[in-house]
Protein backbone atom coordinates (compact mmCIF):
# COMPACT_ATOMS: atom_id res chain seq x y z
CA UNK A 1 0.00 0.00 0.00
CA UNK A 2 1.41 3.39 -1.20
CA UNK A 3 1.78 5.80 1.92
CA UNK A 4 0.49 9.59 1.57
CA UNK A 5 3.14 12.24 2.62
CA UNK A 6 3.44 15.61 2.90
CA UNK A 7 5.69 17.72 0.42
CA UNK A 8 8.08 18.21 3.06
CA UNK A 9 8.46 14.35 3.54
CA UNK A 10 9.11 13.45 -0.01
CA UNK A 11 11.79 15.80 0.19
CA UNK A 12 13.67 13.87 2.57
CA UNK A 13 12.65 10.77 1.09
CA UNK A 14 13.94 12.02 -2.37
CA UNK A 15 17.07 13.49 -0.93
CA UNK A 16 18.11 10.28 1.06
CA UNK A 17 17.52 7.93 -2.26
CA UNK A 18 19.91 10.59 -3.96
CA UNK A 19 22.63 9.37 -1.56
CA UNK A 20 22.78 12.75 0.91
CA UNK A 21 24.00 12.59 4.46
CA UNK A 22 25.24 15.71 4.95
CA UNK A 23 22.83 19.59 4.58
CA UNK A 24 24.50 22.90 4.97
CA UNK A 25 21.42 25.18 5.28
CA UNK A 26 19.36 27.93 7.55
CA UNK A 27 16.20 27.22 8.28
CA UNK A 28 13.31 30.61 8.07
CA UNK A 29 9.76 31.06 8.00
CA UNK A 30 9.08 29.84 4.34
CA UNK A 31 11.13 26.80 4.56
CA UNK A 32 9.71 25.86 8.30
CA UNK A 33 7.84 22.77 6.99
CA UNK A 34 10.59 21.20 5.63
CA UNK A 35 13.03 22.02 8.58
CA UNK A 36 10.34 20.77 10.49
CA UNK A 37 10.63 16.91 8.49
CA UNK A 38 14.20 17.46 8.54
CA UNK A 39 14.33 17.26 12.29
CA UNK A 40 13.29 13.22 12.20
CA UNK A 41 15.96 12.91 9.93
CA UNK A 42 18.62 14.28 12.09
CA UNK A 43 17.62 12.68 15.29
CA UNK A 44 18.37 9.14 16.95
CA UNK A 45 19.79 5.88 15.66
CA UNK A 46 17.57 6.06 12.48
CA UNK A 47 19.08 9.57 11.85
CA UNK A 48 19.92 10.20 7.91
CA UNK A 49 21.61 13.27 7.19
CA UNK A 50 23.66 15.72 9.32
CA UNK A 51 22.27 18.95 9.56
CA UNK A 52 25.08 22.14 9.68
CA UNK A 53 23.88 25.20 10.48
CA UNK A 54 25.75 27.96 8.66
CA UNK A 55 25.87 31.63 9.77
CA UNK A 56 24.52 32.65 6.78
CA UNK A 57 23.66 31.46 3.80
CA UNK A 58 26.02 32.53 1.43
CA UNK A 59 28.69 30.72 3.97
CA UNK A 60 26.30 27.55 3.61
CA UNK A 61 26.44 27.51 -0.32
CA UNK A 62 30.46 27.61 -0.12
CA UNK A 63 30.53 25.31 2.84
CA UNK A 64 28.29 23.00 0.06
CA UNK A 65 30.61 23.66 -2.32
CA UNK A 66 33.95 22.92 -0.05
CA UNK A 67 32.08 19.64 0.69
CA UNK A 68 31.55 18.65 -3.22
CA UNK A 69 35.18 19.38 -4.66
CA UNK A 70 36.40 17.44 -2.05
CA UNK A 71 34.16 14.06 -1.78
CA UNK A 72 33.14 14.63 -5.62
CA UNK A 73 29.79 14.24 -4.30
CA UNK A 74 26.91 16.84 -4.77
CA UNK A 75 26.99 19.97 -2.01
CA UNK A 76 23.32 20.55 -0.92
CA UNK A 77 22.02 23.84 0.76
CA UNK A 78 18.40 24.54 2.12
CA UNK A 79 17.23 28.23 2.75
CA UNK A 80 14.42 30.34 3.31
CA UNK A 81 12.54 32.67 0.73
CA UNK A 82 13.53 36.02 0.34
CA UNK A 83 17.19 37.08 1.77
CA UNK A 84 18.12 33.60 2.70
CA UNK A 85 17.49 32.50 -1.31
CA UNK A 86 19.49 35.90 -3.26
CA UNK A 87 21.89 35.23 -0.03
CA UNK A 88 22.83 32.08 -2.13
CA UNK A 89 23.31 33.48 -5.31
CA UNK A 90 27.06 34.46 -5.17
CA UNK A 91 27.69 30.52 -4.23
CA UNK A 92 25.51 29.48 -7.12
CA UNK A 93 27.11 31.80 -9.46
CA UNK A 94 30.76 30.68 -7.74
CA UNK A 95 29.59 26.82 -8.83
CA UNK A 96 28.55 27.75 -12.28
CA UNK A 97 32.06 29.42 -12.58
CA UNK A 98 34.11 26.62 -11.47
CA UNK A 99 31.70 23.40 -12.46
CA UNK A 100 30.69 22.15 -9.00
CA UNK A 101 27.77 19.92 -8.23
CA UNK A 102 25.47 21.94 -6.09
CA UNK A 103 21.62 21.71 -5.46
CA UNK A 104 20.07 24.57 -3.26
CA UNK A 105 16.60 24.09 -2.33
CA UNK A 106 14.99 27.30 -1.26
CA UNK A 107 11.73 28.02 0.35
CA UNK A 108 9.05 30.36 -1.26
CA UNK A 109 5.95 31.93 -0.51
CA UNK A 110 2.34 30.58 -1.11
CA UNK A 111 1.46 30.03 -5.71
CA UNK A 112 -1.27 31.98 -4.46
CA UNK A 113 0.69 35.04 -3.46
CA UNK A 114 3.57 35.24 -6.09
CA UNK A 115 3.48 38.19 -7.88
CA UNK A 116 2.06 40.24 -5.18
CA UNK A 117 5.55 41.45 -3.60
CA UNK A 118 4.15 38.65 -0.19
CA UNK A 119 6.86 38.98 2.82
CA UNK A 120 10.17 37.50 1.57
CA UNK A 121 9.12 36.92 -1.85
CA UNK A 122 11.51 37.09 -4.91
CA UNK A 123 11.72 35.36 -7.92
CA UNK A 124 14.58 32.98 -7.64
CA UNK A 125 13.78 31.08 -10.55
CA UNK A 126 14.23 33.96 -12.76
CA UNK A 127 17.36 35.49 -11.36
CA UNK A 128 19.27 32.19 -10.65
CA UNK A 129 18.72 30.92 -14.45
CA UNK A 130 21.37 32.77 -15.99
CA UNK A 131 23.90 31.41 -13.37
CA UNK A 132 22.47 28.04 -12.98
CA UNK A 133 22.35 24.30 -14.85
CA UNK A 134 19.06 24.78 -14.20
CA UNK A 135 16.63 26.59 -12.11
CA UNK A 136 12.88 25.39 -11.34
CA UNK A 137 9.95 25.70 -9.34
CA UNK A 138 7.95 22.85 -7.32
CA UNK A 139 4.70 23.75 -7.44
CA UNK A 140 2.76 20.25 -6.65
CA UNK A 141 4.61 17.89 -3.95
CA UNK A 142 3.99 15.40 -6.66
CA UNK A 143 6.48 16.72 -7.97
CA UNK A 144 9.25 16.60 -5.57
CA UNK A 145 11.27 12.84 -6.12
CA UNK A 146 11.03 13.91 -9.78
CA UNK A 147 12.23 17.24 -9.43
CA UNK A 148 14.71 16.29 -6.93
CA UNK A 149 16.25 12.85 -9.00
CA UNK A 150 16.24 15.58 -12.05
CA UNK A 151 18.28 17.77 -10.13
CA UNK A 152 20.85 15.76 -9.15
CA UNK A 153 21.42 14.25 -12.34
CA UNK A 154 21.43 17.73 -14.20
CA UNK A 155 24.37 18.68 -11.00
CA UNK A 156 26.56 15.84 -11.09
CA UNK A 157 26.57 14.57 -14.75
CA UNK A 158 28.77 15.67 -17.63
CA UNK A 159 30.10 19.00 -16.46
CA UNK A 160 29.34 19.55 -12.89
CA UNK A 161 27.63 22.71 -11.89
CA UNK A 162 24.56 24.18 -9.73
CA UNK A 163 20.98 23.71 -9.98
CA UNK A 164 18.20 25.89 -7.90
CA UNK A 165 14.42 24.38 -6.57
CA UNK A 166 12.32 26.90 -5.49
CA UNK A 167 9.82 25.46 -3.51
CA UNK A 168 6.45 27.30 -2.11
CA UNK A 169 5.22 26.56 1.31
CA UNK A 170 1.65 25.31 0.22
CA UNK A 171 3.63 22.40 -1.92
CA UNK A 172 6.06 22.03 0.94
CA UNK A 173 3.15 21.21 3.34
CA UNK A 174 0.03 19.47 0.50
CA UNK A 175 0.01 15.78 0.33
CA UNK A 176 0.79 12.94 -2.25
CA UNK A 177 1.47 9.78 -2.88
CA UNK A 178 4.93 8.68 -2.13
CA UNK A 179 6.81 6.66 -4.97
CA UNK A 180 10.54 7.10 -5.89
CA UNK A 181 11.76 9.02 -8.91
CA UNK A 182 15.30 8.05 -10.95
CA UNK A 183 16.07 10.58 -13.47
CA UNK A 184 18.86 9.58 -15.50
CA UNK A 185 17.45 11.22 -19.10
CA UNK A 186 16.61 14.52 -19.68
CA UNK A 187 15.44 15.44 -23.68
CA UNK A 188 18.11 17.52 -25.57
CA UNK A 189 20.84 17.44 -22.23
CA UNK A 190 23.52 15.20 -23.65
CA UNK A 191 26.10 15.38 -20.77
CA UNK A 192 28.62 12.75 -22.21
CA UNK A 193 29.13 13.30 -26.12
CA UNK A 194 29.69 10.57 -27.99
CA UNK A 195 33.56 9.94 -28.49
CA UNK A 196 34.79 11.44 -32.36
CA UNK A 197 37.41 8.43 -33.18
CA UNK A 198 38.49 10.91 -36.34
CA UNK A 199 39.43 13.83 -33.67
CA UNK A 200 41.17 10.89 -31.71
CA UNK A 201 43.12 10.19 -34.79
CA UNK A 202 43.88 13.75 -35.56
CA UNK A 203 44.46 14.61 -31.85
CA UNK A 204 47.37 11.45 -31.73
CA UNK A 205 48.95 12.24 -35.19
CA UNK A 206 49.51 16.32 -34.20
CA UNK A 207 51.19 14.48 -30.67
CA UNK A 208 53.20 12.00 -32.52
CA UNK A 209 54.49 14.81 -35.02
CA UNK A 210 55.11 17.26 -32.06
CA UNK A 211 59.01 18.25 -31.19
CA UNK A 212 58.13 20.88 -28.53
CA UNK A 213 54.34 19.84 -27.67
CA UNK A 214 52.92 21.19 -24.39
CA UNK A 215 49.57 20.23 -22.19
CA UNK A 216 47.57 22.33 -20.53
CA UNK A 217 45.87 20.62 -17.45
CA UNK A 218 42.30 22.00 -15.97
CA UNK A 219 40.26 20.62 -13.13
CA UNK A 220 38.10 18.47 -15.14
CA UNK A 221 40.45 15.65 -15.18
CA UNK A 222 39.81 15.74 -11.45
CA UNK A 223 36.27 15.99 -11.68
CA UNK A 224 36.24 13.40 -14.64
CA UNK A 225 38.68 10.99 -12.03
CA UNK A 226 41.04 10.77 -14.96
CA UNK A 227 44.33 11.36 -12.98
CA UNK A 228 45.59 7.98 -14.23
CA UNK A 229 44.86 8.56 -17.87
CA UNK A 230 46.02 11.43 -17.46
CA UNK A 231 49.61 10.60 -16.01
CA UNK A 232 49.58 7.48 -18.70
CA UNK A 233 49.23 9.63 -21.07
CA UNK A 234 51.70 12.50 -20.33
CA UNK A 235 54.14 9.67 -20.12
CA UNK A 236 53.61 7.91 -23.17
CA UNK A 237 54.70 11.21 -24.77
CA UNK A 238 56.55 12.46 -22.42
CA UNK A 239 54.74 15.42 -22.60
CA UNK A 240 55.92 18.34 -19.88
CA UNK A 241 52.52 20.15 -18.48
CA UNK A 242 51.23 23.47 -16.39
CA UNK A 243 48.23 23.10 -14.29
CA UNK A 244 45.52 25.61 -13.83
CA UNK A 245 44.40 27.04 -10.17
CA UNK A 246 41.63 24.30 -10.11
CA UNK A 247 43.72 21.75 -11.57
CA UNK A 248 46.76 21.93 -9.48
CA UNK A 249 46.33 18.32 -7.36
CA UNK A 250 45.80 16.82 -10.76
CA UNK A 251 49.37 15.84 -11.14
CA UNK A 252 51.65 15.72 -8.57
CA UNK A 253 53.65 18.41 -7.55
CA UNK A 254 56.67 16.16 -7.78
CA UNK A 255 56.26 14.71 -10.86
CA UNK A 256 59.03 15.07 -13.71
CA UNK A 257 56.52 16.52 -16.26
CA UNK A 258 55.03 19.03 -13.71
CA UNK A 259 56.32 22.32 -14.98
CA UNK A 260 54.29 24.52 -12.37
CA UNK A 261 51.22 26.36 -11.92
CA UNK A 262 49.98 28.71 -15.33
CA UNK A 263 48.59 31.98 -15.26
CA UNK A 264 49.26 35.58 -14.53
CA UNK A 265 50.87 34.65 -11.30
CA UNK A 266 52.28 31.06 -12.77
CA UNK A 267 55.70 29.51 -13.47
CA UNK A 268 58.00 32.09 -15.54
CA UNK A 269 58.82 28.83 -18.28
CA UNK A 270 55.45 28.10 -18.61
CA UNK A 271 54.76 31.67 -19.59
CA UNK A 272 57.87 31.47 -22.32
CA UNK A 273 57.91 28.14 -23.31
CA UNK A 274 54.03 28.20 -24.09
CA UNK A 275 54.77 31.10 -27.19
CA UNK A 276 57.61 28.22 -28.51
CA UNK A 277 55.76 24.99 -28.85
CA UNK A 278 54.53 23.43 -31.32
CA UNK A 279 51.84 21.33 -30.20
CA UNK A 280 49.46 22.49 -27.41
CA UNK A 281 47.17 20.18 -26.19
CA UNK A 282 44.35 21.59 -23.80
CA UNK A 283 42.82 19.11 -20.86
CA UNK A 284 39.60 20.26 -18.90
CA UNK A 285 40.43 23.75 -19.07
CA UNK A 286 38.30 26.81 -20.46
CA UNK A 287 41.57 29.56 -22.17
CA UNK A 288 40.70 31.56 -19.20
CA UNK A 289 42.51 34.87 -19.71
CA UNK A 290 44.36 34.76 -16.36
CA UNK A 291 46.18 31.43 -18.38
CA UNK A 292 46.26 33.13 -22.01
CA UNK A 293 47.01 36.83 -21.28
CA UNK A 294 46.42 38.54 -24.48
CA UNK A 295 44.27 35.79 -26.49
CA UNK A 296 44.93 37.69 -29.97
CA UNK A 297 49.11 36.81 -29.53
CA UNK A 298 48.61 32.93 -27.22
CA UNK A 299 50.36 30.31 -28.60
CA UNK A 300 49.38 31.36 -32.57
CA UNK A 301 52.61 29.12 -33.43
CA UNK A 302 51.32 26.05 -32.24
CA UNK A 303 48.65 23.80 -33.72
CA UNK A 304 45.84 24.07 -31.02
CA UNK A 305 43.96 20.47 -29.43
CA UNK A 306 41.11 21.02 -26.73
CA UNK A 307 40.02 18.10 -24.52
CA UNK A 308 36.92 18.82 -22.84
CA UNK A 309 33.25 17.43 -21.95
CA UNK A 310 31.72 20.68 -23.03
CA UNK A 311 31.70 22.03 -26.77
CA UNK A 312 30.18 25.53 -25.33
CA UNK A 313 34.07 25.89 -24.61
CA UNK A 314 35.40 25.03 -27.83
CA UNK A 315 36.63 27.70 -29.74
CA UNK A 316 35.17 30.39 -27.19
CA UNK A 317 37.97 31.66 -26.48
CA UNK A 318 41.37 30.19 -28.52
CA UNK A 319 40.78 28.90 -31.98
CA UNK A 320 40.91 24.98 -31.97
CA UNK A 321 42.71 22.75 -34.78
CA UNK A 322 41.26 19.81 -33.29
CA UNK A 323 38.20 19.42 -30.81
CA UNK A 324 37.70 16.23 -28.40
CA UNK A 325 34.84 16.58 -27.07
CA UNK A 326 33.93 13.98 -24.21
CA UNK A 327 34.95 13.18 -20.93
CA UNK A 328 38.80 12.95 -20.41
CA UNK A 329 38.57 10.14 -18.71
CA UNK A 330 37.46 8.37 -22.46
CA UNK A 331 39.19 10.60 -24.65
CA UNK A 332 42.51 10.45 -22.93
CA UNK A 333 42.86 6.97 -23.13
CA UNK A 334 42.16 6.67 -26.93
CA UNK A 335 44.31 9.23 -27.47
CA UNK A 336 47.22 7.49 -25.33
CA UNK A 337 46.47 3.88 -27.27
CA UNK A 338 47.22 5.80 -31.15
CA UNK A 339 50.61 7.63 -29.29
CA UNK A 340 54.18 6.51 -30.01
CA UNK A 341 56.38 6.02 -27.06
CA UNK A 342 58.40 9.67 -27.05
CA UNK A 343 61.10 11.07 -25.83
CA UNK A 344 61.56 15.03 -25.62
CA UNK A 345 64.66 15.44 -23.78
CA UNK A 346 65.64 18.64 -25.24
CA UNK A 347 62.28 19.93 -25.23
CA UNK A 348 61.93 19.71 -21.60
CA UNK A 349 65.48 20.53 -20.54
CA UNK A 350 64.58 23.88 -22.21
CA UNK A 351 62.45 24.92 -19.28
CA UNK A 352 65.16 24.35 -16.86
CA UNK A 353 66.95 27.66 -17.39
CA UNK A 354 63.74 29.72 -16.85
CA UNK A 355 63.29 27.56 -13.53
CA UNK A 356 66.50 28.80 -12.50
CA UNK A 357 65.56 32.35 -12.89
CA UNK A 358 62.71 32.37 -11.63
CA UNK A 359 63.94 30.05 -8.39
CA UNK A 360 66.84 32.83 -7.80
CA UNK A 361 64.85 36.27 -8.56
CA UNK A 362 61.31 34.88 -6.75
CA UNK A 363 60.93 31.80 -5.34
CA UNK A 364 64.22 31.76 -2.74
CA UNK A 365 63.45 35.46 -1.91
CA UNK A 366 59.64 35.11 -1.72
CA UNK A 367 60.15 31.34 0.31
CA UNK A 368 63.85 31.77 2.10
CA UNK A 369 64.24 35.29 3.34
CA UNK A 370 67.05 35.88 5.89
CA UNK A 371 65.65 38.76 7.35
CA UNK A 372 62.95 41.67 7.54
CA UNK A 373 59.49 40.97 8.27
CA UNK A 374 57.82 37.53 7.71
CA UNK A 375 56.99 36.73 3.90
CA UNK A 376 53.58 34.95 2.89
CA UNK A 377 55.28 32.90 0.90
CA UNK A 378 57.95 31.60 3.65
CA UNK A 379 54.51 30.97 5.87
CA UNK A 380 53.09 28.70 2.84
CA UNK A 381 56.27 26.67 2.18
CA UNK A 382 56.51 26.11 6.00
CA UNK A 383 52.85 24.62 5.94
CA UNK A 384 53.59 22.65 2.85
CA UNK A 385 56.76 21.57 4.25
CA UNK A 386 55.53 20.24 7.22
CA UNK A 387 52.23 18.67 5.77
CA UNK A 388 54.33 16.56 3.20
CA UNK A 389 51.75 17.29 0.23
CA UNK A 390 49.37 14.95 2.32
CA UNK A 391 46.98 18.15 3.21
CA UNK A 392 44.33 19.88 1.57
CA UNK A 393 44.48 23.42 0.56
CA UNK A 394 41.71 25.77 0.87
CA UNK A 395 42.10 28.98 -0.08
CA UNK A 396 40.30 32.91 -0.04
CA UNK A 397 41.09 35.39 -2.68
CA UNK A 398 43.98 37.73 -3.11
CA UNK A 399 46.98 37.05 -2.57
CA UNK A 400 46.76 34.41 -0.08
CA UNK A 401 45.45 32.65 -2.36
CA UNK A 402 48.29 33.26 -5.33
CA UNK A 403 50.86 32.60 -2.86
CA UNK A 404 49.51 29.98 -1.33
CA UNK A 405 48.86 27.94 -4.74
CA UNK A 406 51.92 29.00 -5.99
CA UNK A 407 54.12 27.21 -2.95
CA UNK A 408 51.25 24.46 -1.53
CA UNK A 409 52.24 21.07 -2.93
CA UNK A 410 50.54 18.05 -3.58
CA UNK A 411 50.31 14.41 -3.66
CA UNK A 412 46.67 13.68 -3.91
CA UNK A 413 43.64 13.85 -6.00
CA UNK A 414 41.39 16.75 -5.01
CA UNK A 415 43.06 18.54 -2.83
CA UNK A 416 42.75 22.05 -3.76
CA UNK A 417 39.52 23.88 -3.19
CA UNK A 418 39.33 27.69 -4.10
CA UNK A 419 37.33 30.17 -5.76
CA UNK A 420 38.97 30.37 -9.34
CA UNK A 421 36.05 32.25 -12.15
CA UNK A 422 34.58 33.97 -10.09
CA UNK A 423 36.70 35.53 -7.49
CA UNK A 424 34.94 35.30 -4.20
CA UNK A 425 36.65 36.63 -1.38
CA UNK A 426 34.93 35.15 2.38
CA UNK A 427 34.69 31.89 0.10
CA UNK A 428 37.57 30.38 2.02
CA UNK A 429 36.36 29.53 5.54
CA UNK A 430 33.09 28.24 4.96
CA UNK A 431 34.68 26.44 2.23
CA UNK A 432 37.26 24.90 4.74
CA UNK A 433 33.95 23.69 7.28
CA UNK A 434 32.98 21.51 3.95
CA UNK A 435 35.87 20.57 3.17
CA UNK A 436 36.69 18.79 6.75
CA UNK A 437 33.65 17.14 6.59
CA UNK A 438 33.65 15.57 3.04
CA UNK A 439 37.21 14.34 3.83
CA UNK A 440 36.87 13.68 7.35
CA UNK A 441 40.15 11.46 7.21
CA UNK A 442 42.83 14.30 6.00
CA UNK A 443 43.94 17.45 7.20
CA UNK A 444 42.78 20.75 5.97
CA UNK A 445 44.79 23.84 6.20
CA UNK A 446 42.98 27.28 5.13
CA UNK A 447 45.14 29.79 3.64
CA UNK A 448 43.24 32.94 4.00
CA UNK A 449 43.83 36.47 4.08
CA UNK A 450 42.81 39.23 6.65
CA UNK A 451 40.06 40.93 4.12
CA UNK A 452 38.78 37.88 3.15
CA UNK A 453 38.53 36.05 6.40
CA UNK A 454 36.35 39.07 7.92
CA UNK A 455 33.81 38.75 4.98
CA UNK A 456 32.99 35.15 6.91
CA UNK A 457 34.38 35.23 10.02
CA UNK A 458 31.22 34.69 11.57
CA UNK A 459 31.40 30.98 10.26
CA UNK A 460 34.14 31.01 13.46
CA UNK A 461 30.55 29.84 15.19
CA UNK A 462 29.95 26.95 12.90
CA UNK A 463 33.47 25.90 13.52
CA UNK A 464 32.78 25.81 17.38
CA UNK A 465 29.50 23.86 17.02
CA UNK A 466 31.08 21.55 14.84
CA UNK A 467 34.20 21.12 15.93
CA UNK A 468 35.35 21.21 12.43
CA UNK A 469 39.42 20.90 12.62
CA UNK A 470 40.35 23.72 10.38
CA UNK A 471 43.74 24.54 10.24
CA UNK A 472 43.76 28.05 9.68
CA UNK A 473 46.81 30.08 8.40
CA UNK A 474 45.73 33.98 8.40
CA UNK A 475 48.10 35.79 6.79
CA UNK A 476 47.71 39.20 8.41
CA UNK A 477 49.13 42.32 6.30
CA UNK A 478 46.80 45.07 7.47
CA UNK A 479 45.50 45.56 3.57
CA UNK A 480 43.59 43.97 0.94
CA UNK A 481 46.45 43.31 -0.28
CA UNK A 482 45.92 42.34 -4.05
CA UNK A 483 44.16 45.80 -4.58
CA UNK A 484 46.90 47.42 -3.10
CA UNK A 485 49.33 46.04 -5.42
CA UNK A 486 47.54 46.75 -8.24
CA UNK A 487 47.34 50.31 -6.86
CA UNK A 488 50.84 50.74 -6.36
CA UNK A 489 51.17 49.20 -9.92
CA UNK A 490 48.39 51.03 -11.68
CA UNK A 491 47.14 53.98 -10.07
CA UNK A 492 50.25 55.95 -8.97
CA UNK A 493 50.09 54.16 -5.34
CA UNK A 494 46.68 56.01 -4.27
CA UNK A 495 46.03 53.18 -1.85
CA UNK A 496 42.22 54.16 -1.84
CA UNK A 497 40.56 52.68 1.26
CA UNK A 498 42.67 48.98 1.13
CA UNK A 499 44.14 49.84 4.30
CA UNK A 500 42.56 47.60 7.37
CA UNK A 501 42.14 48.58 10.87
CA UNK A 502 41.52 44.80 12.03
CA UNK A 503 40.63 43.87 15.21
CA UNK A 504 42.29 41.58 17.90
CA UNK A 505 42.05 37.91 16.57
CA UNK A 506 43.00 36.57 19.62
CA UNK A 507 40.47 37.94 21.69
CA UNK A 508 37.57 36.53 19.01
CA UNK A 509 39.23 33.14 19.35
CA UNK A 510 38.85 32.48 22.23
CA UNK A 511 35.30 33.77 22.25
CA UNK A 512 35.02 31.16 20.02
CA UNK A 513 36.75 28.48 21.99
CA UNK A 514 39.49 27.60 19.29
CA UNK A 515 43.15 27.14 19.97
CA UNK A 516 45.20 30.71 18.89
CA UNK A 517 48.82 32.04 18.03
CA UNK A 518 50.13 34.41 16.86
CA UNK A 519 53.53 34.53 14.73
CA UNK A 520 55.49 37.50 13.85
CA UNK A 521 58.96 36.07 14.24
CA UNK A 522 60.66 33.83 11.48
CA UNK A 523 62.63 31.32 13.75
CA UNK A 524 58.86 30.63 15.90
CA UNK A 525 56.96 29.61 12.17
CA UNK A 526 58.34 26.33 12.17
CA UNK A 527 57.40 25.50 15.39
CA UNK A 528 54.18 27.74 15.87
CA UNK A 529 53.27 25.64 12.30
CA UNK A 530 53.89 22.22 14.20
CA UNK A 531 52.09 23.00 17.00
CA UNK A 532 48.49 23.64 15.05
CA UNK A 533 49.31 20.92 12.84
CA UNK A 534 49.32 18.41 15.93
CA UNK A 535 46.59 20.40 18.26
CA UNK A 536 43.52 18.13 17.97
CA UNK A 537 40.50 20.29 16.49
CA UNK A 538 40.79 23.78 15.05
CA UNK A 539 43.42 26.43 15.23
CA UNK A 540 43.43 29.73 14.06
CA UNK A 541 47.55 31.13 12.88
CA UNK A 542 47.84 34.23 12.55
CA UNK A 543 51.10 35.20 10.63
CA UNK A 544 51.85 38.81 10.89
CA UNK A 545 53.58 39.73 7.28
CA UNK A 546 54.93 41.99 5.47
CA UNK A 547 52.58 44.81 4.21
CA UNK A 548 53.63 45.45 1.26
CA UNK A 549 54.34 42.32 -0.38
CA UNK A 550 53.94 41.69 -3.90
CA UNK A 551 52.95 38.67 -5.76
CA UNK A 552 55.67 37.65 -8.53
CA UNK A 553 56.06 36.74 -11.24
CA UNK A 554 53.13 38.82 -12.69
CA UNK A 555 51.96 38.84 -16.54
CA UNK A 556 49.75 42.48 -16.72
CA UNK A 557 46.40 42.36 -18.10
CA UNK A 558 46.42 42.90 -21.80
CA UNK A 559 49.89 41.51 -22.42
CA UNK A 560 51.45 39.18 -24.25
CA UNK A 561 51.48 35.69 -22.35
CA UNK A 562 54.87 35.81 -22.55
CA UNK A 563 55.77 39.27 -21.27
CA UNK A 564 55.81 38.27 -17.71
CA UNK A 565 57.65 40.45 -15.18
CA UNK A 566 59.87 38.97 -12.38
CA UNK A 567 60.02 41.80 -10.47
CA UNK A 568 58.09 45.10 -10.11
CA UNK A 569 59.27 48.68 -12.27
CA UNK A 570 61.25 50.55 -9.73
CA UNK A 571 58.36 53.43 -9.83
CA UNK A 572 55.83 50.50 -8.89
CA UNK A 573 57.31 48.94 -5.37
CA UNK A 574 55.71 49.41 -2.68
Amino acid sequence: MKEIVSGSEALMRALKNEGVTTIFGYPGGAIMPVYDALYDYTQGEQKAFHHVLARHEQAATHAAQGYARVSGKVGVCIVTSGPGATNTLTGVADAMMDSTPLVVIAGQVNIGALGTDAFQEVDLVGVAQPISKWSYQIRRPEDVAWAVSRAFYIARSGRPGPVVLDFPTNAQKGTCTWEAQHVDFVRSYVPYPTLDQQAVSRAAELINGAKRPLALVGQGVELGGAQQELLAFLERADIPCGRTMLGLSAVPTDHRLNMGMLGMHGQYALSQLTQQCDVLIAIGMRFSARVTGLMSTYATQAKIIHLDIDKSEIDKCIKTDVAVVADCKESLPAITRLLDKAQHTAWISAFKPYHDEEEATVIQPATHPTDGPLLMGEVVRTVAEATKGEAILVTDVGQNQLFACRYFSFSHQRSIVTSGGLGTMGFGLPAAIGATLGAPSRCVCLVTGDGGFQMSIQELGTIMEQKAPVKMILLNNNYLGNVRQWQDMFWNHRRAFTRMLNPDYETIAQAYHIDYERVSDRDALADAVERMLTTDGPFLLECCVKEDDNVLPMTTPYRNVDEMALALAPDTEG
